[in-house]
């Protein structure tokens, strides 16, 4: 039983209830406050920085996927840190153990799937024997999760570390290979802007992993990769750091993620990558460039596929999403990186006890976070769409559609086709069809 007070304006206690906790179902918390994320195809990290080890607790993946460890670590190599002179020189060797979920023969069990790995470089004297201990560095976590707590993990920062992302690449290997097996869906990341050097002319149809790791950028235009190198390595040179853009293509979405109104795709897309460390900013498909345009210029005209007699579009400024669902095209999605707040210049901060001071930040961090924000945005981008497309399956594909062909519309996107023998045709009309319409 338990026993509820209730209260009135003057806070004058008025009665007590006495209820079985059994029938109180206000809200549940998992994992805590603000550590999880998704609804079906769930995750929830775990760790801090400079603590035994950190990892993640993935529930809802489908049972029978074959999955090796070797499969997560590829993802997790692309993630460490002291891969170059532009990543921070911490030597972490990152081997994931995946303590459960998995068959002896490596399928998938449908249980929670556990995955942790242990910090072996840590170098905690370097924020506690010194300044960083009491004074906050400005415009990182320090000063606001001592606001909130009360107390924080001041060695590495704690969960506001990108060590914390560790959990998410994990699991979002696996959501990579779900999407693999059931679409062919492929999920690529890189930078495409560094300050103001930008690449424009990556084919987003064809660009391939290898193109994006063949340099310590990550940009797959190789002339462009070796401007943004060198400005990363002039301003690392200065004690300063630099931020820029990371771009993320899906390719082979169905048509038919998403939802119309508060669980939209690029919703949850922009929250799941704004929710890595350093992230300041999300754009879908045109973006705030699209404001640019008129909405003649900015519509993605359709038309009919002559070879599948798929609906298609014949450009793809909304990014492969329109009305908050995947139409079949390209996801494209963008993420701005601020430059990382610790640096090696004198800046003016405070103490925890109020007092102004000077801080140079000393030890080992990264210049740029944008060539290992490449895999996190990978993973968030496939852990979400891992997710939409449970929920699609659950909501709209438990009974089949078995309406004839003719009332049923036609398919949509780079995928699909439509069945049976088609033939392109034109509409003949006097002009163009009339539309008329009432919208608020």
């Amino acid at each position: 039983m338990k026993f509820i007070g209730i209260s009135t304006a003057s806070s004058s206690l008025i009665g007590l209830l006495v209820v079985p906790i059994s029938n109180i179902n206000g809200f549940s918390l998992s994992m805590g406050t603000g550590n999880s994320f998704g609804r079906v195809f769930r995750i929830s990290t775990w760790g801090e920085s400079h603590g035994g080890g950190v990892g993640v607790v993935l529930d809802g993946c489908p049972p029978r996927l074959p999955i090796t460890r070797e499969e997560v670590q590829i993802d997790l190599d692309r993630r460490r840190p002291g891969q170059s002179k532009i990543t921070t020189p911490r030597n972490e060797a990152d081997a994931v153990e995946i303590m459960s979920g998995l068959s002896p023969d490596g399928l998938t069990l449908g249980t929670p799937i556990a995955m942790l790995v242990r910090n072996k470089d840590q170098r905690s004297q370097d924020y506690l024997e010194n300044d960083m201990a009491v004074a906050y560095r400005p415009s990182h976590a320090d000063a606001t999760y001592d606001a909130k707590y009360g107390v924080r993990a001041v060695a590495g920062g704690g969960r506001s570390s990108a060590r914390e992302t560790i959990g998410r690449v994990a699991a979002g290997a696996i959501a990579r290979k779900v999407l693999k097996q059931f679409n062919n869906i492929e999920i690529l990341a890189y930078v495409s802007k560094v300050q103001n050097i930008e690449a424009t002319d990556v084919d987003h149809d064809t660009f391939t992993m290898e193109d994006v790791d063949a340099n310590i950028v990550r940009c797959p235009d190789q002339d462009v990769a070796e401007k943004m190198l060198e400005r990363i390595d002039e301003i690392r040179k200065t004690g300063n750091s630099i931020g820029g853009v990371v771009t993320c293509v899906a390719r082979n979405v169905p048509a038919g993620l998403g939802a119309p109104v508060f669980d939209k795709l690029e919703a949850d897309l922009a929250k799941a990558c704004m929710s890595i460390p350093a992230a300041k900013g999300f754009e879908s498909g045109d973006g705030f460039q699209g404001t640019l345009l008129t909405g003649k210029d900015h519509n993605d005209e359709f038309y009919i596929d002559p070879k599948t007699g798929a609906t298609r579009t014949k450009t793809n400024r909304s990014g492969g999403i329109q009305g908050g669902i995947s139409n079949g095209e390209n996801v494209i999605i963008h993420v701005a990186f601020k430059p990382t707040s610790t640096i090696g210049q004198a800046q003016q901060t405070v103490t925890r006890g109020g007092d102004q001071v000077e801080l140079r930040g000393k030890g080992r961090h990264d210049p740029c976070v944008l060539p290992r924000a490449v895999p996190m945005v990978e993973s968030m981008v496939a852990l979400t769409l891992v997710d939409h497309l449970m929920m699609q399956q659950a909501q709209c594909e438990l009974f089949p559609n078995e309406a004839p062909a003719e009332q049923k519309p036609n398919p949509m996107g780079v995928t699909a086709r439509r069945e049976g023998p088609f033939v392109v045709t034109t509409a003949t009309a006097d002009g163009p069809v009339s539309q008329r319409v009432d919208e608020e």
